[in-house]
């Protein structure tokens, strides 16, 4: 397991962008990226394999946000743009252990977490 650190969240009006990151303590593998909104329970965002050459995104972010990542940096972004006020949640990084995963869309397949950080979307 690694230690994750988000940052990046804050309030930002509808139409308008953000970027996240999530810095690993160590190498890092398939990493994820999920949301919980207030009363609703924790859903799959995006993926990204260690290469970067495999990602994959919720339908409701696709062509909005992007994955990417800075394994030099041991470092994970996400990319939000056009931002929506139903994108309004808590927002967290996950990094999976070694092995086959490519690209992982079940909050199962990941042992590390991060603490969260705060997007707000107003309207």
């Amino acid at each position: 397991q690694v230690q994750l650190v988000e940052s990046g969240g804050g309030l930002v009006q509808a139409g308008g962008s953000l970027r996240l990151s999530c810095t690993a303590s160590g190498r890092t593998y398939t990493m994820g990226w999920f949301r919980q909104a207030p009363g609703k329970e924790r859903e799959f965002v995006a993926t990204i394999s260690r290469d970067s050459g495999n990602t994959y995104y919720a339908y409701s972010v696709k062509g909005r946000f992007t994955i990417s990542r800075d394994n030099a940096r041991n470092t994970v972004y996400l990319q939000m743009n056009s931002l929506k006020p139903e994108d309004t949640a808590v927002y967290y990084c996950a990094a999976a252990p070694s092995g086959p995963l490519v690209l992982g869309t079940q909050a199962r397949y990941y042992d590390s977490w991060g603490q969260g950080t705060q997007v707000t979307v107003s309207s």
